[in-house]
């Protein structure tokens, strides 16, 4: 199973960003998806997650309303658009599967991408 994250990068704060997750070797429309993101010296906190059929989406207060999270199962892609960023938002950005729905805890996923870095400059 692999999971490539990609689209992070530097961007100015009140600025936008889309990640992209492309996975492989995973019945994909099986699997909840979620984005998590991480600074060094914390622990990993969840950012949103989406159910394998897109009905429904969890965000963490403090993203809501500014990202969107979205999936394409013919693509076997996840996508977490960023709208208003800010510097609290700079961390590396995890994708993760999970069969079970609505995980907030990073336990509750089997696989993991490599992480992409986004930087948002004040």
């Amino acid at each position: 199973v692999q999971l490539q994250a990609s689209g992070g990068g530097l961007v100015q704060a009140g600025g936008s960003l889309r990640l992209s997750c492309a996975a492989s070797g995973l019945t994909f429309s099986s699997y909840g998806m979620g984005w998590f993101r991480q600074v060094p010296g914390k622990e990993r906190e969840f950012v949103a997650v989406i159910s394998w059929s897109s009905d429904r989406a969890l965000y963490a207060d403090s993203v809501k309303g500014r990202f969107t999270i979205s999936r394409d199962n013919a693509k076997n892609t996840v996508y977490l658009q960023m709208n208003s960023l800010n510097a609290e938002d700079t961390a590396v950005y995890y994708c993760a599967a999970g069969l079970a729905w609505g995980r907030v805890n990073p336990t509750g996923y089997t696989y993991w991408g490599q992480g992409t870095q986004v930087t948002v400059s004040s």
